[in-house]
């Protein structure tokens, strides 16, 4: 158990030697990002105190150091051009510098000795600013704590060129206060004949190699130990899974001293579309890449990692901490959709959802379906409840020419898809744009959303062919998305879309477990929580409670009628509650008699009565494995309430036991005062490993909490 307490100080001690006022995840505002020139004016380096880049501008332009400032490592080796692009077939280097001698490591020394790449663009002009280009987000609803946008940093900028007919930007931002970088092309036509990209690569890094293997083959080899991800990302509810299309840990064939025999060690990023773009500029023209973010961590650790990933959502995609708690109502009708509505409006949920197969059609923009629809958001909006609906795009089969069209061998990741720029896929982000214009509506759940299926046709008229068709299609869902986060509208998306403009994704998940026995869904749903939160915040995923049957199951599996398995629905209630999550509470009702409704409204209350920490960070204390109580500590140093512990019992019977609690995240140093849910307090002493031992005694299949401020 000590053990595995612990994981979570293995960093600790290297910042309590500078205070914990120091350390970046538990600071804001001591690491602001500046750009620094040399006192020779050959070099310049993008800084925050965390991270540093450093930018040689003679002969050319050119990264001669990254370096992780937390640790004192650099994350790389060499140097390599910062972007490439293909212009007609042509692959043009940008920037970037030839004669390291040895690509294990990089001497200063060397730099002398550099020269630029032949028939590479060249530097022409950089400037910076602390202007941090942002899409546009509308004012958070739905309880966005400490939400900054957009956020600080500088923008750094190089302008390159070739021969007056290309220009080329490769644009550069350092965040304050975390250890981040993002970095984009801008790519515009100099000259009156049109050109065509065919491809770019916009980040390369020759990095430290996280081993070295002699062998390996058939086996995973461990990359890099950077985060890298893009908002080019789509068919994934995870970062890695989801950014598999633009971010490529390769071999670099520069590196011939590597230890791998075969020469083959994944050590070289290079971000780039598999596919595309196949953008045609005309005159005057312009082409913006995706972002690519890179983060260095600065511990092994996976707690601290993952508060490293959680702290960069929070900073770069802050609209992922709005976390409504929301009702799925099952039936789309009137008296159906107004009875949720003043449930919800009685017990403090925030949010209704016509959920899918209840009958809502996003689709049919007959005049008298609309206004029907703005009277259920006119009267959502009187009781101050939000409402919204749920759209399927992906996995499903149009006909007629508009479906995607794949090689022979080759089907739709979801088994069927249309092709959103076909004229079925225009006509269908119209009408969505046009629902939400005119019925006040200001949700959408979009299952299926685009999965990053190219098509082959050339008939459509959103895009040319095969090769610009993935981007033209991830163009349309991601302007729909960036609109959305304009509008105000909140978005439910099952893929990892949060850099597009996604409030929130699925936590994660089998469906067909909602269709076991109550008590072991009891079990999943921590489980779920537990483990889906190791990189997403509480409010960045959902879970769900079946209130009505769901995937089967019969009654051993239902909640209703609500009343009759209240202990159940209490306990369903408070692990997600307790962990910050909200869940898709799936039904026609949410209290079917006033005991219900009183037991709903109270463990609403107890949620929102906590929300600041319970909607922090959760750090991880012992997995669920329904053998014994199991625990997750919720922190937000920022806050009043500094902790929350919850605890539950899966078994049948009471639990006694003293647990060590780590404290070094809520901030306190010396003492915490703990009142636990029977209201008694008691001041303890942090050791000097920043614990407290908590003395805790849990009723069978029961639960308890306590706050630490």
């Amino acid at each position: 158990m000590k053990t595995a307490l612990n994981f979570i100080l293995c960093l600790a001690f290297s910042w309590s030697a500078y205070g914990q006022s120091a350390d970046w995840l538990l600071t804001k505002g001591r690491y602001p990002a500046r750009v620094e020139k040399s006192e020779d004016g050959r070099s310049v380096t993008l800084t925050n105190g965390l991270i540093a880049r450093r930018f040689l501008l003679s002969p050319d332009c050119a990264t001669t150091a990254f370096d992780n400032l937390m640790t004192g490592e650099s994350l790389i080796r060499g140097v390599k051009p910062e972007a490439e692009v293909v212009i007609n077939g042509d692959t043009i280097q940008v920037g970037g510098l030839t004669g390291q001698p040895n690509y294990a490591f990089f001497r200063p020394e060397w730099e002398r000795d550099l020269t630029a790449l032949p028939g590479s663009m060249t530097l022409h002009d950089f400037d910076y600013s602390n202007d941090i280009p942002a899409i546009e987000w509308k004012s958070p609803r739905h309880h966005a704590p400490d939400a900054a946008w957009p956020p600080k940093g500088v923008h750094l900028q190089f302008r390159y060129a070739r021969e007056s007919k290309v220009e080329m930007v490769v644009h550069y931002i350092l965040y304050d206060d975390i250890p981040v970088m993002a970095k984009w092309l801008t790519i515009k036509n100099l000259q009156t004949a049109p050109i065509r990209i065919d491809g770019f690569v916009s980040e390369q890094l020759a990095a430290i190699e996280y081993a070295s293997w002699v062998e390996g083959k058939g086996v995973p080899y461990p990359t890099p130990h950077l985060h890298v991800e893009t908002d080019y990302a789509f068919n994934g509810m995870a970062a890695g899974p989801a950014n598999r299309w633009a971010v490529h840990w390769e071999p670099d064939p520069d590196y011939s001293s590597q230890v791998h025999y075969e020469r083959k060690t994944p050590c070289l990023l290079k971000v780039y579309p598999e596919i595309g773009p196949g953008i045609d500029l005309e005159e005057g023209a312009e082409l913006t890449t995706f972002t690519t973010y890179i983060m260095a961590y600065d511990s092994y650790d996976r707690e601290r990692m993952g508060l490293a990933q959680r702290r960069l959502y929070r900073t770069i995609a802050p609209w992922t901490t709005e976390n409504p708690l929301m009702m799925h109502v099952r039936y789309a009708d009137w008296e159906t959709v107004k009875n949720a509505i003043d449930q919800c409006a009685e017990v403090g949920f925030e949010m209704v959802i016509l959920t899918f197969g209840s009958g809502f059609n996003i689709e049919d923009e007959r005049p008298e379906y609309l206004a029907e629809m703005k009277k259920y958001a006119d009267y959502a909006r009187s009781k101050g409840v939000e409402i919204g609906g749920y759209s399927l795009l992906a996995s499903r089969k149009i006909g007629d020419g508009q479906d995607v069209a794949l090689p022979e061998g080759m089907t739709p990741t979801f088994g069927n898809s249309p092709c959103l720029q076909s004229a079925w896929g225009r006509d269908y982000f119209r009408k969505l744009y046009q629902f939400y214009e005119k019925t006040g509506f200001n949700l959408l759940e979009h299952d299926g959303s685009y999965p990053g299926d190219p098509c082959l046709s050339t008939s459509h008229p959103g895009h040319k062919g095969w090769a610009d068709s993935r981007w033209r299609q991830y163009e349309m869902i991601r302007d729909f998305y960036r609109w959305c986060r304009k509008e105000g509208v909140y978005l439910n998306v099952p893929d990892y879309y949060y850099l597009a403009g996604a409030n929130k994704c699925a936590m994660g998940y089998r469906e067909v477990n909602w269709s076991l026995p109550r008590d072991q869904q009891v079990i999943h749903t921590r489980q779920n929580i537990f483990d889906g939160t190791w990189e997403k915040a509480p409010s960045m995923g959902w879970m769900f409670v079946p209130l009505t049957e769901y995937q089967g199951g019969g009654a051993a599996a239902t909640i209703e009628p609500l009343s009759e398995h209240l202990d159940h629905y209490r306990q369903m209630l408070f692990c997600n509650l307790s962990g910050g999550v909200q869940a898709c509470y799936r039904g026609p009702r949410l209290y079917d008699t006033d005991a219900t409704r009183k037991m709903v409204e109270e463990q609403v209350s107890w949620f929102k009565a906590h929300r600041e920490v319970l909607e922090g960070d959760i750090l991880h204390l012992r997995r669920p494995d329904g053998r014994d109580i199991d625990y997750w500590l919720n922190v937000n140093p920022g806050g009043k309430e500094k902790g929350l512990l919850a605890v539950f019992n899966p078994l049948p019977t009471p639990v006694r036991k003293r647990i060590r609690v780590p404290l070094y995240y809520t901030g306190l140093t010396d003492a915490a005062s703990v009142t636990g849910a029977d209201g008694k307090t008691k001041t303890y002493q942090l050791d000097r490993e920043y614990h407290i031992e908590l003395e805790v005694e849990v009723a069978g299949n029961g639960f308890g909490w306590w706050v630490v401020e």
